[in-house]
């Protein structure tokens, strides 16, 4: 089982013992932001600084010429190309590195351009949400995760929020908990409505006057309906379900298609993913059946592992994605493991995922650091 954690580029730049540091942990490879929206983040062990502020989504290397919509680069970390000076320290440490990708999920760019947003039933627009289901965001995709994956030294990439995202944000300053809505409401209010998904639908004005009414009680307190046939009819509801998968379907076609085109051979390249195909946000709900025959590998969180892992081709992996911010949760078994965040951690947060790196290295079940041979488990995750 090889291992790996997520980290910034701003956690390695300027601190020549970070990279050192990560590879003492016992860890096989750094999944590296290249493109990532905006944040707020804590580094606790920089020599320098203490509080990051990314004001808006941007890439992390010196970006490509655009016509059309593109990407911005970041203008807050004192490198003309963090990626690149933070991924050479962490490759000359004997860590592999991975890019990371964040696709549908820019705010910037949302709110310059809010036609390539969801536009909900109520005909507003997300602009932390891009419309996957529109053409100009599919090539906006592509382009974006061909350039920010295939960077110098790394050796595949990992692409989060590659498929649809809706109302929930994790804005900062968010004041939607009034009316707390289970997941079907807030389903209904992650359709998109926008002039590409209406086009999609069989018939988007019965399903916008549905969408609606089935809103129109949750407001006033009503329990969540059992699930989206419930609010809004059979049929309704298996349209917008059967055009998501569809838009979703495409968009990951375009940018795995994308991928492969600028990559060398044996490049790797996986999803952040959710195992129920109508969910939304960073980890998206995919079809895992026809994504693993698309992909090398998908990344899930941890407690949403299938419990019986699907027939997939050979070489192709699920990894568990791990929360170790305030402690380890149990450990699912699993073909690899991400742990979120090395840069965000506390050195207490660290010592355990070190522990539980040496214990599972005594046992067998984790690579020794930096192997290359990918070890594939036999048994069910969880």
């Amino acid at each position: 089982m090889r291992t790996s954690a997520f980290l910034y580029p701003w956690d390695v730049v300027g601190d020549p013992d970070a990279a050192p540091r990560l590879a003492d942990l016992g860890l096989d490879r750094i999944t590296l932001a290249s493109a990532y929206h905006s944040t707020r983040a804590l580094t606790p062990r920089h020599p320098s600084r203490r509080i990051v502020t990314a004001r808006h989504s941007a890439v992390y290397y010196p970006p490509g010429r655009r016509r059309g919509i593109g990407p911005y680069p970041q203008t807050w970390i004192d490198s003309p190309d963090p990626f690149g000076e933070a991924g050479a320290a962490l490759l000359a440490a004997g860590l592999d590195v991975h890019s990371w990708v964040v696709l549908a999920h820019n705010s910037r760019l949302g709110e310059e351009n809010p036609r390539c947003t969801v536009r909900n039933a109520y005909g507003e627009h997300y602009p932390w949400a891009l419309c996957i289901a529109q053409p100009e965001v599919v090539e906006y995709g592509a382009l974006l995760a061909a350039e920010a994956a295939v960077r110098p030294g790394a050796s595949g990439v990992e692409l989060e929020s590659c498929g649809w995202y809706g109302l929930a944000h994790l804005h900062a300053h968010d004041k939607i908990g009034g009316v707390p809505l289970g997941p079907v409401g807030q389903l209904l209010m992650s359709l998109c409505f926008c002039p590409s998904c209406s086009a999609g639908y069989a018939d988007a004005a019965a399903l916008r006057a549905a969408v609606l009414a089935a809103l129109a009680p949750l407001w006033r307190g009503a329990p969540d309906p059992a699930d989206l046939a419930d609010a809004v009819g059979r049929s309704l509801a298996a349209d917008a379900l059967a055009h998501r998968a569809a838009a979703a379907r495409q968009f990951q076609s375009a940018a795995v298609s994308a991928v492969r085109s600028a990559a060398p051979p044996g490049f790797r390249i996986l999803l952040h993913a959710d195992p129920t195909p109508h969910h939304y946000g960073p980890n998206p709900g995919v079809e895992l059946d026809w994504l693993l025959g698309q992909v090398d590998g998908l990344v899930i969180p941890a407690a949403l592992l299938p419990t019986a892992l699907p027939e997939r081709r050979p070489g192709t992996v699920l990894a568990a994605n791990l929360g170790i911010i305030g402690g380890l949760g149990p450990i699912p078994e699993a073909d690899e493991l991400r742990f979120y965040h090395a840069g965000l951690a506390s050195d207490a947060d660290l010592a355990a995922v070190r522990q539980l790196l040496d214990r599972q290295r005594s046992r067998g079940s984790v690579s020794a650091p930096h192997s290359t041979t990918v070890t594939a488990s036999s048994g069910p995750g969880r």
